[in-house]
């Protein structure tokens, strides 16, 4: 009698064991940092190592809380905050201008399994708008702030304020002027455009953490020359940004206005839920079947409960990557 209880309570230990293995497996981390006209031909080595380098550090960071048993919400916060800071991409530190020369950031964030969400549109003195976006989420009643009053908010609650400056960059500044010049000639954009300006600059990320929740965010500097306060589809829950443990979590990059008018975030996570569609295959349907043949471009990150990913895309190339439990950084840039 004795033996056998020995023995059961080593098998309970030994399963407990197996079960804590294969939660700490299915942790996940997917990120982008935007999409649009990205080949080999118009990348030189030197600046292919440093953008490979920048989504490497930021997958890193946040494969990082998720060792520790961080949650998801930390995991993508603290991956984008990294590409916000790297003025590689198009979202804090490297966001484009305005038609007025301003520097306007977006952001979004939300929890899969409470569905509370987060955005800030429009600012231009927050550090990283992630952050205040989770602010807004977790600090406040409401889910969207704008201009002057998310920035007096963010003051509030004591996030880091910069001084405008800090977004200026001289490669996104002589893009503006290319763009300005573009108006002047009326020349089709394309023949003037800088090869890496021919994409849609937004940074996001999607993770799942070891007790099995989603969550998704997504941050950008908008569009080189918007005008009349635009807002594209990053900060807006359903269409750049949406995350449901009962289906997935999704950060969108690509042409706001179609992204929005789609609702692609949660058009994808309503397939997964409703119709029983596999992250590929959702995302196939709305990136490839839906928005292509409008000319809508762009792609999306999907992840599920149970540690699926999906990248897809319909531009000829999508900075992304991964990286699971085993801390190996996975990158991927071109078709």
């Amino acid at each position: 009698m004795f033996i056998r209880l020995v023995v059961t309570t080593a098998t309970i230990v030994f399963a407990l064991g197996i079960a804590a293995q294969e939660t700490a497996r299915k942790t996940m981390l997917v990120i982008h940092g935007g999409a649009g006209t990205i080949t080999r031909a118009s990348m030189s080595a030197e600046a292919e190592k440093q953008y490979r380098e920048g989504l490497e550090a930021s997958l890193k960071a946040g494969h990082a809380v998720l060792a520790r048993g961080g949650s998801s919400l930390d995991a993508v916060e603290a991956a984008i905050r990294v590409l916000e800071d790297n003025p590689l991409f198009n979202a804090g530190k490297g966001a484009v201008f305005t038609h007025e020369g301003r520097n306007e950031l977006d952001a979004s964030i939300m929890d899969g399994k409470t569905k509370k969400a987060g955005s800030v549109a429009g600012v231009t003195i927050i550090r990283n708008p992630i952050t205040a976006a989770r602010a807004v989420m977790e600090k406040s009643a409401h889910v969207m702030m704008v201009g002057r009053g998310a920035e007096l908010f963010a003051t509030k609650m004591g996030l880091e304020i910069v001084d405008p400056s800090y977004f200026w960059t001289e490669r996104r500044w002589k893009s503006l002027q290319n763009e300005l010049l573009e108006e002047q000639r009326q020349k089709p954009r394309a023949e003037l455009a800088y090869p890496d300006e021919k994409k849609f600059g937004t940074v996001g990320a999607v993770a799942l953490d070891r007790d099995g929740n989603l969550a998704a965010g997504t941050s950008t500097g908008g569009m080189t020359n918007k005008q009349f306060g635009r807002v594209g589809d990053a900060p807006i829950i359903g269409a750049g940004t949406y995350a449901d443990n009962e289906a997935c979590a999704v950060s969108a990059t690509g042409h706001g206005e179609f992204f929005i008018r789609w609702t692609v975030a949660y058009d994808i996570a309503a397939l997964m839920k409703y119709r029983g569609l596999t992250v590929q295959q959702a995302g196939d349907e709305v990136i490839h079947k839906k928005l292509a043949p409008v000319q809508g471009e762009g792609g999306v990150i999907i992840l599920d409960r149970k540690g699926n990913f999906a990248m897809p895309f319909n531009s000829e190339g999508m900075y992304r990557g991964w990286i699971g439990a085993d801390g190996a950084p996975h990158v991927e840039i071109y078709k």
